[in-house]
């Protein structure tokens, strides 16, 4: 229980279906200048967690991983970036901590399955309706009902075999519906802002973050058009990421764009809009929750949280996937992951090389 809205319904969910509930919060990293309870890994939202816990009669601990969180979540996050690299965290979280943590605590207190707020949903065996088929498996990940909120993106992590013990609430539901059980409960996040993307991040955005932590890497250079013309200095590449516009410092009467990073050269590439597009991407460290149909298959691939998945060619090797969108692609970044869908079923995916 993070003490945000979702955490809370998911509780409450649980309980209402006869489960027995216990909420386990963990304490990941206290931001600092975060005085309230958008960060969900900070001592006010674990506060609330107890509270909400209290109003609906369970159970509530919190458990101190901050040692594995700074090792597998933090130290990655700045590395990459000062690498030129765009990581995503939350990837990393659900990966190395949360999903990992909350099994090894449900086996210590006899728990039979873990759930957790995400929209998102468990299949089993082939559905009715199901726009596609996939191997008789069992039980796989699919996608919620809200497009808006959809998080199975950052759950293609997951180990295929621990899904029989997940347990996801709200993915049939919307984020309005959840927001009213919340309020019909009185719960204290019922209008609770939403978390920000990355919760341990405090005011100062994710370069201020870098900066503190590793002062190293502020080490300006410059920044060249694709015609080799510099036309302005960087601040450190660790501040900038593919496609970014904002923040460049460059004066000029159509927008520029990050179009690559140069880690050896200490260079930052930008071009114009058309020049952030890509058709063709390469993605490794490839995790499979179902089997891929073929070695060369159709799927839909989404390459960023906030982005829809588009229509694709995937060609399997034995290390890597290559993918061939239909279209150019707004600004796949090196470090974020490739997920892809057939339907709405989650095959796997990887980190964008």
């Amino acid at each position: 229980m993070s003490g945000g809205v979702d955490s809370s319904v998911t509780a409450y969910i649980l309980k209402e279906r006869g489960f027995e509930v216990e909420g386990l919060s963990f304490m990941l990293w206290e931001a600092r200048d975060r005085g309230d309870f958008s960060a969900c890994c900070s001592s006010e939202a674990t506060a609330g967690a107890s509270l909400t816990a209290d109003i609906l009669g369970i159970r509530h601990a919190s458990v101190d991983v901050r040692e594995a969180f700074i090792e597998k979540v933090i130290e990655p996050f700045v590395e990459a970036y000062t690498r030129g690299i765009t990581p995503n965290p939350c990837i990393l979280c659900n990966r190395h901590i949360k999903f990992p943590f909350l099994l090894s605590e449900a086996g210590k207190r006899g728990a039979e399955f873990i759930a957790t707020g995400h929209y998102a949903r468990i299949g089993r065996g082939a559905e009715t309706g199901s726009p596609v088929t996939l191997p008789a498996e069992g039980i796989f990940l699919k996608k919620g009902v809200d497009q808006k909120k959809d998080q199975s993106y950052v759950l293609y992590v997951l180990n295929k075999d621990d899904l029989e013990r997940i347990v996801l609430p709200l993915g049939d539901l919307k984020k309005p519906e959840v927001r009213q059980i919340a309020r019909s409960l009185r719960l204290p996040a019922a209008d609770r802002p939403e978390s920000q993307e990355i919760c341990f991040i405090g005011e100062g955005g994710y370069s201020r973050f870098i900066e503190d932590l590793s002062p190293s890497a502020c080490n300006p250079g410059p920044i060249i058009d694709n015609s080799g013309k510099t036309v302005g200095t960087h601040k450190g590449i660790f501040c900038y990421t593919i496609g970014q516009r904002k923040g460049l410092g460059i004066y000029s009467p159509t927008p520029y764009y990050v179009t690559s990073i140069d880690t050896k050269r200490n260079t930052v590439f930008v071009g114009r809009q058309e020049e952030a597009m890509m058709k063709e991407v390469v993605v490794t460290d490839l995790n499979w929750l179902a089997t891929p149909p073929a070695t060369v298959f159709r799927a839909s691939v989404k390459v960023r949280s906030m982005m829809a998945d588009r229509p694709a060619l995937v060609e399997l090797t034995d290390d890597y996937a290559r993918i061939l969108f239909d279209e150019p692609l707004w600004a796949p970044a090196a470090g974020q992951s490739a997920v892809f869908y057939l339907g709405d079923a989650v095959l796997g995916g990887g980190i964008i090389k």
